[in-house]
């Protein structure tokens, strides 16, 4: 069976192979196709809420949509006339500011001992041309020359071209702005027809994507197309407003041009990370450039910083999380692709695209592993995580992750959602033989230091040392000798009032004993007097200074209670014989990856089942009547 499966898993490869090369090849060489139909898809999704508030108002479809694109349209030509505008301007106010550039790179030569003038190719050139410039402009020989004697020089000859004839003149300009006009009339005119057959389009992707189960399907497009409209509407909104601000800032601090700079700032910030620092650049340049001093650039590189951290950090949160749902990495990795394929266009819907995928990835199978390697939700659970990280012996690692769910969830409930899912990974692992003996004492050791660690009230003079498994792999036992070894064999007096101490009972196995060692320890934690004692230790006598009556209930532990029914009514029995006027408590642990059914009714003899660490707790207390009081009981 093996061998025939073999063939057809190295078919799959080599078909999975040529698919993505193929895609690749398609997305590079059908770039002049595909970059509008995108940009088209994309504004859709931006302009959508505005057509819906257009109908809502009793605009019909037609027309709702032919004035959304109109205004659209008349937008951006009014952006680009402005960025146009104000570029023309800087280019001819650009000499005015020659002496000041001199200056300023004079100043840094000096502080550079130098280098600057020696920086290689046309910077550096460029520089000394300009360092030596103002020196060397009294030595400018006349252009006007007579030959006398035998003077032989080189005469200067100036070669000018014709004017250009007014149509020539039209020509030039037309073919330079007919390649970005043509990208813009195909963009608006499959933006128009993506808009007027959205309800059809959206029908046949949802009988593409899943025709056999059109609930599912529906919901999936549904809440796709709402997530990423409100995205992008976001997006949009949080850039206009840092463009607005930076135009207002640098427009207070008397920089030229600033609506260029506002401009800049709101487009640019489509880049991740970097965009709207090369919009802070470039204005910082241009204030260095035109003012004598150093001040005007400090302001502007100030005003942008905190622009940035502003809505980075209170604003953006508050619209759409803190991050897009992409994880940092894959945000960069995603700008590199997208700009390699189609360049700059690529690298500013660089991540709107990876957003797409992802979001995709959540709802349609056989587009998860996009989510899985560039969405921001963690790839492994975190019982997984734990394991895994058990499995390699990183154990502080583990550590410092708990200490991060620690500051919002209790030990018990830590316990209950990580640690006993953890447990169970690695005890299906030992039962299916898949885990070795090194492999079983590393996570035995892992573990029984991560509980050490956590479970007791920290001191800061104790080191928790790593626990070696290499004795045997019991971990409850291990790590009650290690407490024994604190506070004594007893695990504290027995000169205590009647009713104060629980007893943590496991129901037989090692694991069974391991959890009773963790309720033990997070009754601890909580201020009650829990002690971890064995099934055999219960049938022997006394000591002879117990008083009657201290002990209030015993909970017995089972972290496998469908196979260990039995032995748990047995120990129900035995325990009830030892302290039958004591409550009883059982905890039954099972595993969250199997869907089992627990007798209760064997458990009839018990006073109370619980089910999870955190009800076990809450048992306890009220039965000790320790009503959230850090310090005591009543």
């Amino acid at each position: 069976m093996s061998n025939q499966q073999e063939p057809r898993r190295q078919s799959n490869q080599v078909a999975g192979i040529l698919g993505t090369a193929t895609v690749l090849a398609l997305l590079y060489f059908g770039r002049d196709v595909l970059i509008p139909i995108t940009l088209a898809i994309i504004l859709s999704l931006l302009i959508t809420p505005f057509i819906h508030r257009l109908r809502q108002i009793g605009l019909g479809q037609t027309l709702s949509v032919g004035v959304a694109v109109v205004t659209l349209a008349l937008s951006l030509a009014a952006v680009g006339l402005v960025i146009g505008t104000q570029v023309v301007r800087i280019g001819a106010s650009l000499p005015q500011y020659a002496d000041t550039i001199r200056s300023k790179i004079s100043v840094l030569d000096q502080l550079t001992l130098g280098k600057l003038g020696e920086l290689n190719g046309q910077a550096g050139r460029w520089i000394e041309h300009l360092s030596d410039d103002k020196d060397a402009g009294s030595t400018t020989p006349p252009r006007n020359t007579t030959l006398r004697g035998n003077n032989t020089g080189p005469i200067p000859v100036e070669i000018h071209a014709p004017p250009q004839k007014p149509l020539q003149l039209l020509t030039r300009i037309v073919s330079s702005v007919w390649a970005p006009l043509e990208t813009a009339g195909i963009v608006f005119v499959v933006l128009i027809f993506v808009l007027l057959e959205h309800e059809a389009l959206r029908d046949r992707f949802i009988r593409l994507a899943g025709g056999n189960d059109l609930r599912a399907t529906t919901i999936a497009v549904n809440d796709a197309g709402e997530r990423l409209s409100r995205f992008f509407v976001s997006q949009f909104a949080v850039n206009i407003g840092v463009g607005v601000l930076v135009w207002t800032g640098l427009s207070i601090l008397g920089l030229s041009q600033a609506l260029l700079w506002g401009a800049m700032a709101a487009i640019l910030r489509f880049i991740p990370y970097v965009g709207v620092w090369i919009a802070a650049f470039c204005a910082t340049l241009l204030a260095a450039a035109i003012s004598p001093g150093w001040s005007l650039a400090v302001m502007t590189l100030l005003l942008f910083l905190v622009i940035e951290v502003v809505f980075a950090q209170l604003v953006e949160p508050k619209l759409y999380g803190h991050t897009t749902g992409l994880s940092p990495l894959s945000v960069v990795i995603a700008a590199i692709f997208w700009s390699w394929i189609w360049g700059p266009v690529g690298l500013v819907l660089s991540t709107p695209l990876t957003l797409c995928l992802v979001v995709a990835g959540r709802y349609f199978r056989a587009l998860n592993m996009f989510e899985i390697l560039l969405g921001e939700i963690p790839a492994l659970t975190l019982p997984q995580n734990f394991y895994q990280r058990a499995l390699s012996g990183d154990t502080q690692e583990i550590i410092a992750s708990a200490r991060q769910i620690l500051k919002r969830k209790s030990f018990a409930a830590y316990c209950d959602s990580v640690l006993v899912p953890a447990l169970h990974l690695a005890r299906a692992d030992l039962d299916a033989n898949a885990i070795s003996k090194s492999e079983q004492l590393k996570v035995g050791s892992a573990i029984a230091s991560v509980i050490e660690a956590l479970g007791e009230n920290p001191k800061w003079w104790r080191q928790y040392s790593r626990i070696s498994m290499l004795e045997d792999v019991n971990i409850g036992r291990q790590l009650r000798r290690r407490r024994e070894a604190v506070i004594g064999g007893t695990q504290g007096s027995f000169d205590v009032p009647a009713g104060t101490i629980v007893l943590g009972i496991g129901a037989g196995s090692g694991g069974d004993e391991l959890a009773a060692e963790i309720l033990v320890r997070i009754l601890r934690k909580q201020n009650v007097d829990g002690r971890h004692v064995t099934l055999g230790e219960m049938g022997e006598a006394p000591p002879p200074d117990v008083k009657p009556g201290i002990v209030a209930m015993f909970c017995l532990v089972s972290i496998e209670p469908a196979k260990e029914q039995a032995q748990i009514e047995s120990a129900l029995i035995q325990m009830q014989q030892r302290l039958p006027h004591v409550k009883q408590l059982v905890l039954q642990i099972a595993s969250p990856f199997e869907q089992l059914q627990l007798q209760d009714n064997a458990m009839a003899g018990a006073h109370e089942v619980v089910y999870s660490f955190e009800e076990a707790v809450q048992s306890c207390l009220r039965t000790l009547h320790v009503y959230d009081k850090p310090g005591g009981k009543t």
